[in-house]
């Protein structure tokens, strides 16, 4: 009896299996500070039904007749503030790709890995890392949403972007996702690391350390989005590894956007009111962040340092987010040896 043996055609390209993918994503960055860069990038984030939860019919025309008309000029000033002149890029996208180039650095041992990262707004994006990590011959992929704290507008947006994806491929590869780890003592380690050391820089203490999540409507949290109670989590795994009271480390919420009503207290809100009440010293940082970036460098940095030192304040630090520290990177690989098990 004979066999039957298929054959490529004889120009057909090797095709390449065996792999497994890592993915990074963070939340995304313009490509430049200019109208139109903003513009873009603008549109495509506030499009997002995950991001604005209103109906379009309601949305758009103030999307596109207004927020798309204003903001743009006034965001990309926001950004030019605090642009990565060296590369001609956000700080964002800087410390994405380095987080990518050190994870694959220390999986190194495993030959059989590739690490890639994406942006699920602007580029590059998930889509065309998805399919770069295919043709590399990944037939398993790690998505990994930089977000130690679940929301459905920035880990399931980023989700359901990845499995999106998956719906124009022919040969699909297996995938999976990252859960959030606010509650990891890796993370929770780490973060304290990066308080005491920073503080340690100051010839100052704070009376008060506001440790400044991203805000989402208060609608999203009543509807069952987790994200609140994550963000309450780390905080007092965070307090109690400090040793510090309730009082001294406090929780607030940045970076609300339209007339809704956000989770609070609003950080903007919180520093003016302490330095009111005679609050002298105080720092913020941002847990939910894995990378400085426009809300951490401008808005927390710059803005809410002008507005204490306006409303009465004397000292103020931002303390950094971990980026591509040696604490944070310890963190994400944690994160992606725990993930990748069965897998390498």
């Amino acid at each position: 009896m004979s066999t039957a043996v298929a054959t490529l055609p004889v120009n057909h390209p090797p095709v390449a299996f065996g792999k497994v993918g890592v993915l990074l994503v963070n939340l995304g960055t313009p490509d430049g500070t200019d109208k139109v860069s903003m513009r873009r990038y603008l549109k495509q984030f506030l499009m997002d039904r995950r991001v604005i939860e209103w109906s379009p019919f309601f949305w758009y025309p103030i999307l596109f007749g207004i927020v798309l008309n204003t903001r743009p000029a006034k965001v990309g000033k926001a950004y030019e503030t605090i642009w990565n002149k060296d590369r001609n890029e956000s700080y964002l996208r800087t410390y994405t790709r380095s987080q990518a180039e050190l994870i694959a650095t220390s999986l190194a041992g495993h030959s059989n890995v590739v690490v890639d990262w994406a942006m699920r707004y602007g580029q590059p994006s998930i889509p065309s890392r998805i399919e770069a990590l295919q043709k590399k011959g990944c037939e398993k992929i790690l998505v990994f949403p930089l977000y130690p704290q679940y929301a459905a507008a920035t880990t399931a947006t980023v989700n359901d972007e990845a499995f999106k994806a998956l719906l124009k491929m022919r040969w699909q590869p297996a995938l999976r996702t990252v859960p959030p780890y606010h509650d990891d003592p890796v993370y929770i380690d780490a973060l304290a690391n990066s308080i005491t050391q920073h503080l340690s820089t100051l010839d100052w203490e704070p009376e008060v350390v506001l440790t400044s999540f991203h805000g989402i409507p208060k609608s999203y949290f009543d509807k069952g989005d987790p994200y609140y109670c994550q963000c309450q989590k780390t905080a007092r795994l965070l307090r109690e590894k400090l040793g510090w009271s309730k009082e001294k480390l406090q929780v607030t919420f940045q970076s609300r956007f339209g007339p809704e009503e956000w989770l609070q207290p609003y950080t903007d809100k919180t520093v003016e009111k302490l330095a009111q009440e005679g609050v002298k010293r105080i720092a913020v940082l941002n847990p939910g962040f894995v990378s400085d970036c426009l809300e951490t460098l401008e808005e927390i940095a710059e803005q809410a340092a002008e507005s204490f030192h306006h409303s009465g304040g004397e000292k103020f630090t931002h303390i950094p987010c971990l980026n591509d520290s040696a604490d944070g990177m310890a963190v994400l690989e944690h994160v992606v040896r725990r993930e990748l098990q069965g897998w390498v």
